[in-house]
């Protein structure tokens, strides 16, 4: 099936080393993402375990995303001078032997250094995957490659928290690192049998000068800094919603275990199919309209959660999976493919911006929490999402008015 690739050609889309290096993205990032994940539906139950708040409950995945924010500033210059796939698989391999510490860990601060080490580690894929497809993939390639590849990412953000759930609630959460470090062995295993070499890298000196004028002039793009704002402050909102949400419905009336917790993120399920959607959705409207559109969504479906029942939370969160991955998928090949030059560093800045927003938009939203329960969630969650549609409208304006320039 997968034949080869011309060496001086780069990737066609639905070529057979499209399909190689899409599917090897793919499954590295099922693998990210499903040990980022795998603690937020076990939330409820280390607060009973370890005697600690709720705020501090979440430090197990909070921690875990800002180190990988952190961590991206790291990779992305780094393999703009060193290559791509290493750097990939290395830390692909430290993450899973960090999982593995992980299940056999018994105290609480122990969980959080573990976490924050599997988070700088867990950082080497995502910083680097979409730098790889730009160097390698032409440009519809690359746009229907990210949609399926950010697929992948609520697949295994999904299948951690499912994982985190059902392992957790009948064999303790220790186990569910048991079993997430078994699933990370076999996607590395196909990851690095599946992925061609480069082709197409041009390596950069690794010097800390150019490195930090290309993060200081990505940082003085206005039109990358809006793209950023809108990722950061959608997954502020987003993913924190989550965890709040798991609280939600822990407590009376609706007194669900971790096993029917991890379910809820079977709505991500939606956000697969408009990730998916984005890169045809970009052939025919500009990718910051598709941003607006999603955020748009967003508002709509963080409104259905204050319907006083499962269904109808269950419903408000299968509209924001697919507004929050539609517009995230949108906004990061936008990224990309706007960057001038070292497009590892650009894309890396996205994914800072995102992960330092899911880091902390739980302090964020516990203010509202404590104040007013699910009802303040929803409104702190609104006042950020309408800042955000506003943003991606602007840039729509902004592009608009280069394009009718030139």
């Amino acid at each position: 099936m997968f034949g080869p690739q011309s060496e001086n050609r780069m990737i066609d889309a639905h070529s057979p080393a499209w399909w190689r290096a899409t599917a090897a993205l793919c499954l590295g990032s099922f693998m990210i993402f499903a040990n980022v994940y795998v603690t937020q539906p076990l939330l409820p139950m280390l607060t009973d375990h370890f005697g600690v708040s709720s705020l501090q409950a979440s430090w197990s995945f909070t921690l875990t995303t800002l180190m990988l924010g952190a961590s991206l500033l790291f990779y992305g210059p780094l393999s703009d001078a060193i290559g791509r796939r290493g750097i990939m698989l290395a830390t692909m391999v430290g993450a899973t032997l960090v999982a593995l510490l992980l299940s056999q860990i018994t105290g609480f601060y122990e969980l959080l250094i573990l976490r924050a080490f599997q988070g700088f580690l867990l950082g080497g894929l995502p910083a680097i995957a979409i730098a790889y497809m730009g160097d390698e993939f032409q440009k519809p390639a690359l746009m229907l490659a990210v949609g399926y590849y950010i697929s992948a990412n609520s697949l295994g953000g999904i299948s951690g928290r499912l994982l985190g759930g059902f392992i957790g609630d009948y064999y303790g959460w220790q186990q569910a690192f048991t079993v997430v470090c078994g699933i990370s062995v076999v996607c590395i295993a196909l990851f690095w049998w599946l992925l061609p070499p480069s082709r197409h890298f041009q390596a950069r000196s690794l010097r800390p000068k150019p490195m930090i004028r290309d993060l200081t002039g990505h940082l003085r793009n206005p039109a990358l800094m809006m793209a950023y704002m809108i990722g950061g402050l959608n997954f502020f909102i987003f993913v924190n919603q989550y965890s709040y949400a798991t609280f939600l419905l822990a407590a009376p009336p609706y007194n669900l275990s971790p096993s029917w917790l991890g379910m809820l993120f079977l709505t991500y399920l939606s956000g697969t199919v408009g990730s998916a959607l984005s890169g045809k959705a970009a052939k025919h409207w500009s990718q910051p309209a598709c941003m607006a559109a999603g955020g748009l969504l967003l508002i709509i479906g963080t409104l259905v959660t204050l319907i006083p029942d499962v269904k109808g939370i269950l419903a408000g969160f299968l509209i924001n999976a697919f507004g929050f991955f539609f517009a995230h998928s949108s906004a990061s090949s936008w990224v990309s493919q706007n960057a001038v030059g070292a497009r590892a560093s650009a894309s890396s800045l996205y994914l800072v911006f995102y992960y330092l927003g899911a880091s902390t938009g739980g302090i964020y939203l516990e203010l509202f929490w404590l104040q007013s329960g699910w009802k303040g969630v929803v409104l702190g969650s609104i006042l950020v999402l309408f800042v955000t549609t506003f943003i991606a409208l602007l840039l729509r304006c902004r592009q608009h008015r280069m394009l009718v320039a030139s």
